[in-house]
């Protein structure tokens, strides 16, 4: 039976927004649920603004919250396994710290937690009251995740989970120096439960989750768990076997049988310029690969802590 919820919540220029926040956590949803214990970490990944004096205004007034403040950014991903390192609780769910997850989602993802209907619920997302830009590259990054690396990803994707302390512990475990979190979360196999909602519209603040970020994510997303960039490389270099062969054949036969001669640069420089620019796309491509060997062997932190309140 479980007892107690560990809530996380990644802070990245908030101001404003954390207490409004906390204050429906505790007053719409934990009342939801008197026979649970909750705990709140609260992670700073290197805010500029005044997030983290808004945090300690509320650890103030609540001494069993935890804070944990990053020395400069390190990515939501990253604030997340921190949160997870501290957290106590039988289920971990996190979320955000601006308001757009509805009350309702989180009381139906801890009601079926504790019911014991899947040790992953998941918060799918099928709307977003968001911007046309915001929404067609969130479906773009989607679709590439779905074909490339993880065929039960949801349509839209998802940014609110509530895991077991089992499935914690075995993200925890992998230790990978560019997680793909919700890839991982999903990796280990265990039973998900979706719960689809509609993302709500950002009241304070403005996104920081960048396109250049949201382009190395999804580059996480695909070369950490799929071969299929250097098998698609592989087949379109067999293609390209193939064609040239066949190319040089039609030439062999032209200049057998109708004397036509070896000539035209047009043909020949669109040759050139095509396969160099597979060849320098393909080296990238290993490069990233590389890259992202080099930096597993190097084991570095994910994070650095600067202060924590726990």
């Amino acid at each position: 039976m479980v007892e107690n919820i560990s809530i996380i919540i990644p802070i990245y220029f908030n101001e404003g927004s954390i207490n409004r926040t906390y204050q429906i956590l505790i007053s719409e949803v934990f009342p939801k649920f008197p026979n649970l214990t909750f705990e709140i970490i609260f992670v700073d990944d290197g805010s500029k603004d005044g997030s983290f004096e808004e945090i300690q205004e509320i650890q103030a007034q609540n001494k069993s919250i935890k804070v944990i403040q990053f020395s400069r950014n390190f990515g939501q991903v990253a604030a997340l396994y921190a949160g997870y390192e501290v957290a106590k609780g039988e289920g971990i769910l996190n979320i955000a710290a601006d308001l757009q997850e509805p009350v309702n989602l989180m009381i139906e993802m801890i009601g079926s937690f504790i019911r014991e209907e899947a040790p992953i619920i998941v918060g799918q997302r099928i709307d977003r009251e968001e911007n046309y830009y915001r929404k067609m590259t969130s479906k773009f990054f989607y679709v590439m995740m779905r074909k490339l690396s993880f065929s039960n990803m949801p349509d839209g994707g998802f940014d609110v989970a509530l895991i077991s302390k089992e499935v914690k512990d075995k993200i925890m475990e992998l230790n990978e120096s560019n997680p793909f979190w919700q890839g991982q979360i999903l990796w280990t196999g265990f039973p998900v439960k979706f719960i689809p909602y509609a993302r709500q519209k950002r009241d304070t603040g403005k996104s920081r989750w960048t396109f250049s970020k949201k382009i190395k994510y999804l580059l996480d997303g695909v070369l950490n768990y799929s071969y299929a960039p250097l098998r698609f490389f592989s087949l379109i270099g067999i293609i390209s076997f193939l064609l040239g062969i066949l190319y040089s054949m039609i030439i062999i036969i032209q200049y057998i049988f109708w004397g036509t001669p070896f000539v035209g640069w047009a043909p020949l420089m669109i040759i050139i310029l095509l396969f160099s620019g597979m060849q320098l796309l393909v080296l990238g491509l290993i490069g990233e690969y590389l890259w992202r060997t080099l930096e597993q062997t190097k084991n570095r932190p994910k994070f650095i802590i600067k202060k924590k309140i726990i």
